[in-house]
């Protein structure tokens, strides 16, 4: 790219502050404004969209100088992001080696660790000796490594044999051999795993990259850190727009269209006003009761309303545990158990809270007639049955979905929230039939 002349040099900070309201014409040409010493940077800083819609607005020759200088695994990832038409013209633009290798890692499910990886890695026999090995790793860093902190041992058929540190690489005798000094304890993920599992696993072991492996133990690549750091952001977005009640968007919010937009969010909301009419037919199952003591009426928002928040908070922690991998199927009866009690204690205290509310307007007003106290007992043991009931099934839904094979970020609040309004008026009224029948009803 030709640098443009000094007087029209543009900063990377004044692009960067102006860049979210630019249209794709205006950020090609403020980029190509950039002085060469920062359009690298402010390349690769960009995100893998915002790289592709860029690219595609630059002279064919810029397409070619800056698809070069992204490793194989974001350029896989930029590649994904283009057109059928214009992923083959972009692939075309890479060097044969980097082009095999992005066409590898484009075999791949994006969101797998194969999709994820990158193919250059230090890698050294098991019979080098330390010296050996540390001159060899010099000439392969001239070929743009993924990252120098480990050192894979692998054997002829490209099986991991152990890793190394740089570090111990380094503090280690020269004509020590790598077999001798290499780790053979390894964390290891397969190529075809979910890039949620393989982010827990990073996060687990602590380590800056792990190793990804084929069905016969052959190194294909790492997934880095940076690499997860992308994938816990798209994991927690996607998992906090289900759990509003919607489908995740899968792009920023103003790359979404009108009409992306009312379907994705429109699905859900018309499941749960389908839902919520369930919540209108019980309404009408208890009309007569209802009819004879119209002040049952004046506390079903506050029953509705215990029983969705706590079905939320604990679908919501569940939900969360579950991504951190603090919580498994295996778990249920504990999850429950825990939730039981948890559920039950809350119950009593919102009760507690609900029944001494009753006995204060009543001394102040005299509103709730000579049956205050059963009107006050009905209410508190409702809200206990409400709560406990919430809590339950807001904690057991995410578990049943996950063995299902389902999402557990499918089981949202709102969603909670709407199942436990129509259990919730059903208990209120059977405890109302029972304690207030023959006096109020």
């Amino acid at each position: 790219m030709t640098p443009a002349p000094s007087e029209n040099a543009l900063s990377a900070d004044e692009l960067q502050d102006v860049w979210p309201i630019l249209s794709r014409d205006e950020r090609a040409e403020g980029f190509q404004l950039l002085p060469p010493e920062d359009a690298d940077d402010f390349f690769l800083a960009l995100s893998t969209r915002d790289q592709a819609e860029l690219l595609m607005e630059l002279p064919e020759a810029a397409r070619r100088r800056w698809v070069r200088l992204l490793p194989p695994d974001d350029a896989a990832d930029l590649v994904q992001e283009l057109d059928a038409e214009d992923r083959v013209h972009v692939i075309d633009f890479l060097d044969p080696i980097t082009r095999r290798e992005v066409s590898a890692l484009l075999a791949y499910e994006e969101d797998e660790a194969g999709g994820l990886m990158s193919p250059r890695f230090a890698r050294v026999r098991p019979e080098m000796t330390v010296d050996e090995a540390i001159a060899y790793l010099r000439r392969q860093a001239r070929r743009r490594l993924e990252t120098i902190y480990y050192v894979y041992v692998l054997d002829a058929e490209q099986r991991l044999q152990g890793v190394v540190s740089f570090r111990e690489l380094f503090a280690s005798p020269g004509d020590r051999s790598m077999r001798e000094v290499m780790e053979t304890e390894l964390v290891t993920v397969p190529e075809h795993m979910d890039q949620e599992t393989v982010s827990l696993i990073l996060a687990e072991s602590d380590l800056l990259a792990v190793p990804v492996l084929d069905g016969q133990g052959r190194m294909k690549g790492i997934v880095t850190v940076d690499d997860i750091v992308d994938v816990v952001q798209e994991e927690a977005t996607e998992d906090i727009q289900k759990a509003g009640g919607m489908e995740a968007l899968d792009a920023p919010y103003f790359d979404v269209g009108i009409a992306a937009m009312v379907r994705k969010r429109g699905v859900w909301l018309v499941v749960l006003f389908i839902g919520e009419m369930l919540t209108a037919t019980a309404m009408a199952h208890f009309q007569d009761e209802i009819a004879r003591a119209v002040l049952l009426a004046t506390f079903v928002p506050l029953m509705i309303s215990s029983g969705g928040n706590t079905g939320s908070q604990a679908s919501t922690l569940v939900i969360r545990a579950m991504a951190l991998g603090e919580v498994r199927l295996r778990d249920w009866w504990r999850v429950v158990r825990r939730e039981f009690v948890t559920g039950l204690l809350l119950g009593l205290i919102l009760a507690t809270i609900g029944f001494i509310r009753i006995l204060v307007w009543q001394s102040v007003g005299h509103m709730y007639g000579p049956h205050y106290l059963l009107v006050a007992l009905t209410v508190a043991l409702s809200l206990v049955g409400i709560v406990l009931w919430g809590t339950v099934t807001g904690s057991a839904l995410p578990l049943v979905l996950s063995r299902l094979g389902l999402d557990p970020a499918n089981s949202s609040a709102p969603f909670v929230a709407t199942l436990v309004d129509v259990t919730g008026l059903i208990i209120y009224f059977t405890i109302a039939q029972i304690l207030l029948g023959g006096t109020l009803l």
